[in-house]
């Protein structure tokens, strides 16, 4: 089922389905963003709020520490009634966080969802949900990270570009 996920960055349609309940071997949603329209931040406080409103938590893995801090000032910003707590993965209390920021994808807070905010794709076993954002730079590293998951199987691959404002599925 697609919903409007987005406000501030025009009418997004992306695909979220909740996580199977129980116990079981369920594919991995591996989705490749291509980043065009808004800063990075933005898009991770896009997603972090979606997944927090499923009730699940999220791991937002980037190498940069000024990327991280970068990131650490948009989910602070994301509006009075929309704050979204979050922490670092080696502060106390991460384990607690519904979003660690980290260098790492030790999911120290039990996340499900990992978003790889730097545009570097890692594998990353463990997690229901996987978003690989990158620049348009990237485009050629993210083409060979999608070739790579080519017959894997319990992986469904999905990519979505910015178009005039709006995320746009195109495969």
């Amino acid at each position: 089922m697609a919903q409007e996920v987005g406000t501030g960055l025009g009418q997004c349609e992306i695909l979220f389905r909740p996580l199977p309940q129980g116990e079981g071997n369920y594919p991995v949603k591996l989705d490749f963003w291509k980043v065009t329209d808004d800063p990075v931040e933005k898009v991770v406080t896009l997603i972090a709020k979606r997944v927090l409103g499923e009730g699940e938590r999220v791991l937002v893995v980037a190498d940069d520490p000024g990327q991280r801090a970068a990131i650490s000032r948009a989910l602070w910003q994301a509006g009075p009634e929309s704050f979204l707590a979050h922490g670092e993965a080696d502060a106390p209390g991460a384990a607690r966080q519904p979003i660690v920021l980290s260098a790492d994808l030790a999911a120290v807070n039990g996340a499900s969802h990992v978003i790889l905010a730097d545009g570097k794709f890692r594998e990353c076993s463990g997690f229901a949900r996987v978003f690989l954002l990158f620049a348009p730079e990237a485009a050629a590293a993210a083409r060979a990270a999608w070739r790579a998951q080519d017959g894997r199987d319990g992986v469904e691959r999905a990519y979505f570009a910015q178009e005039n404002g709006r995320w746009v599925k195109k495969g």
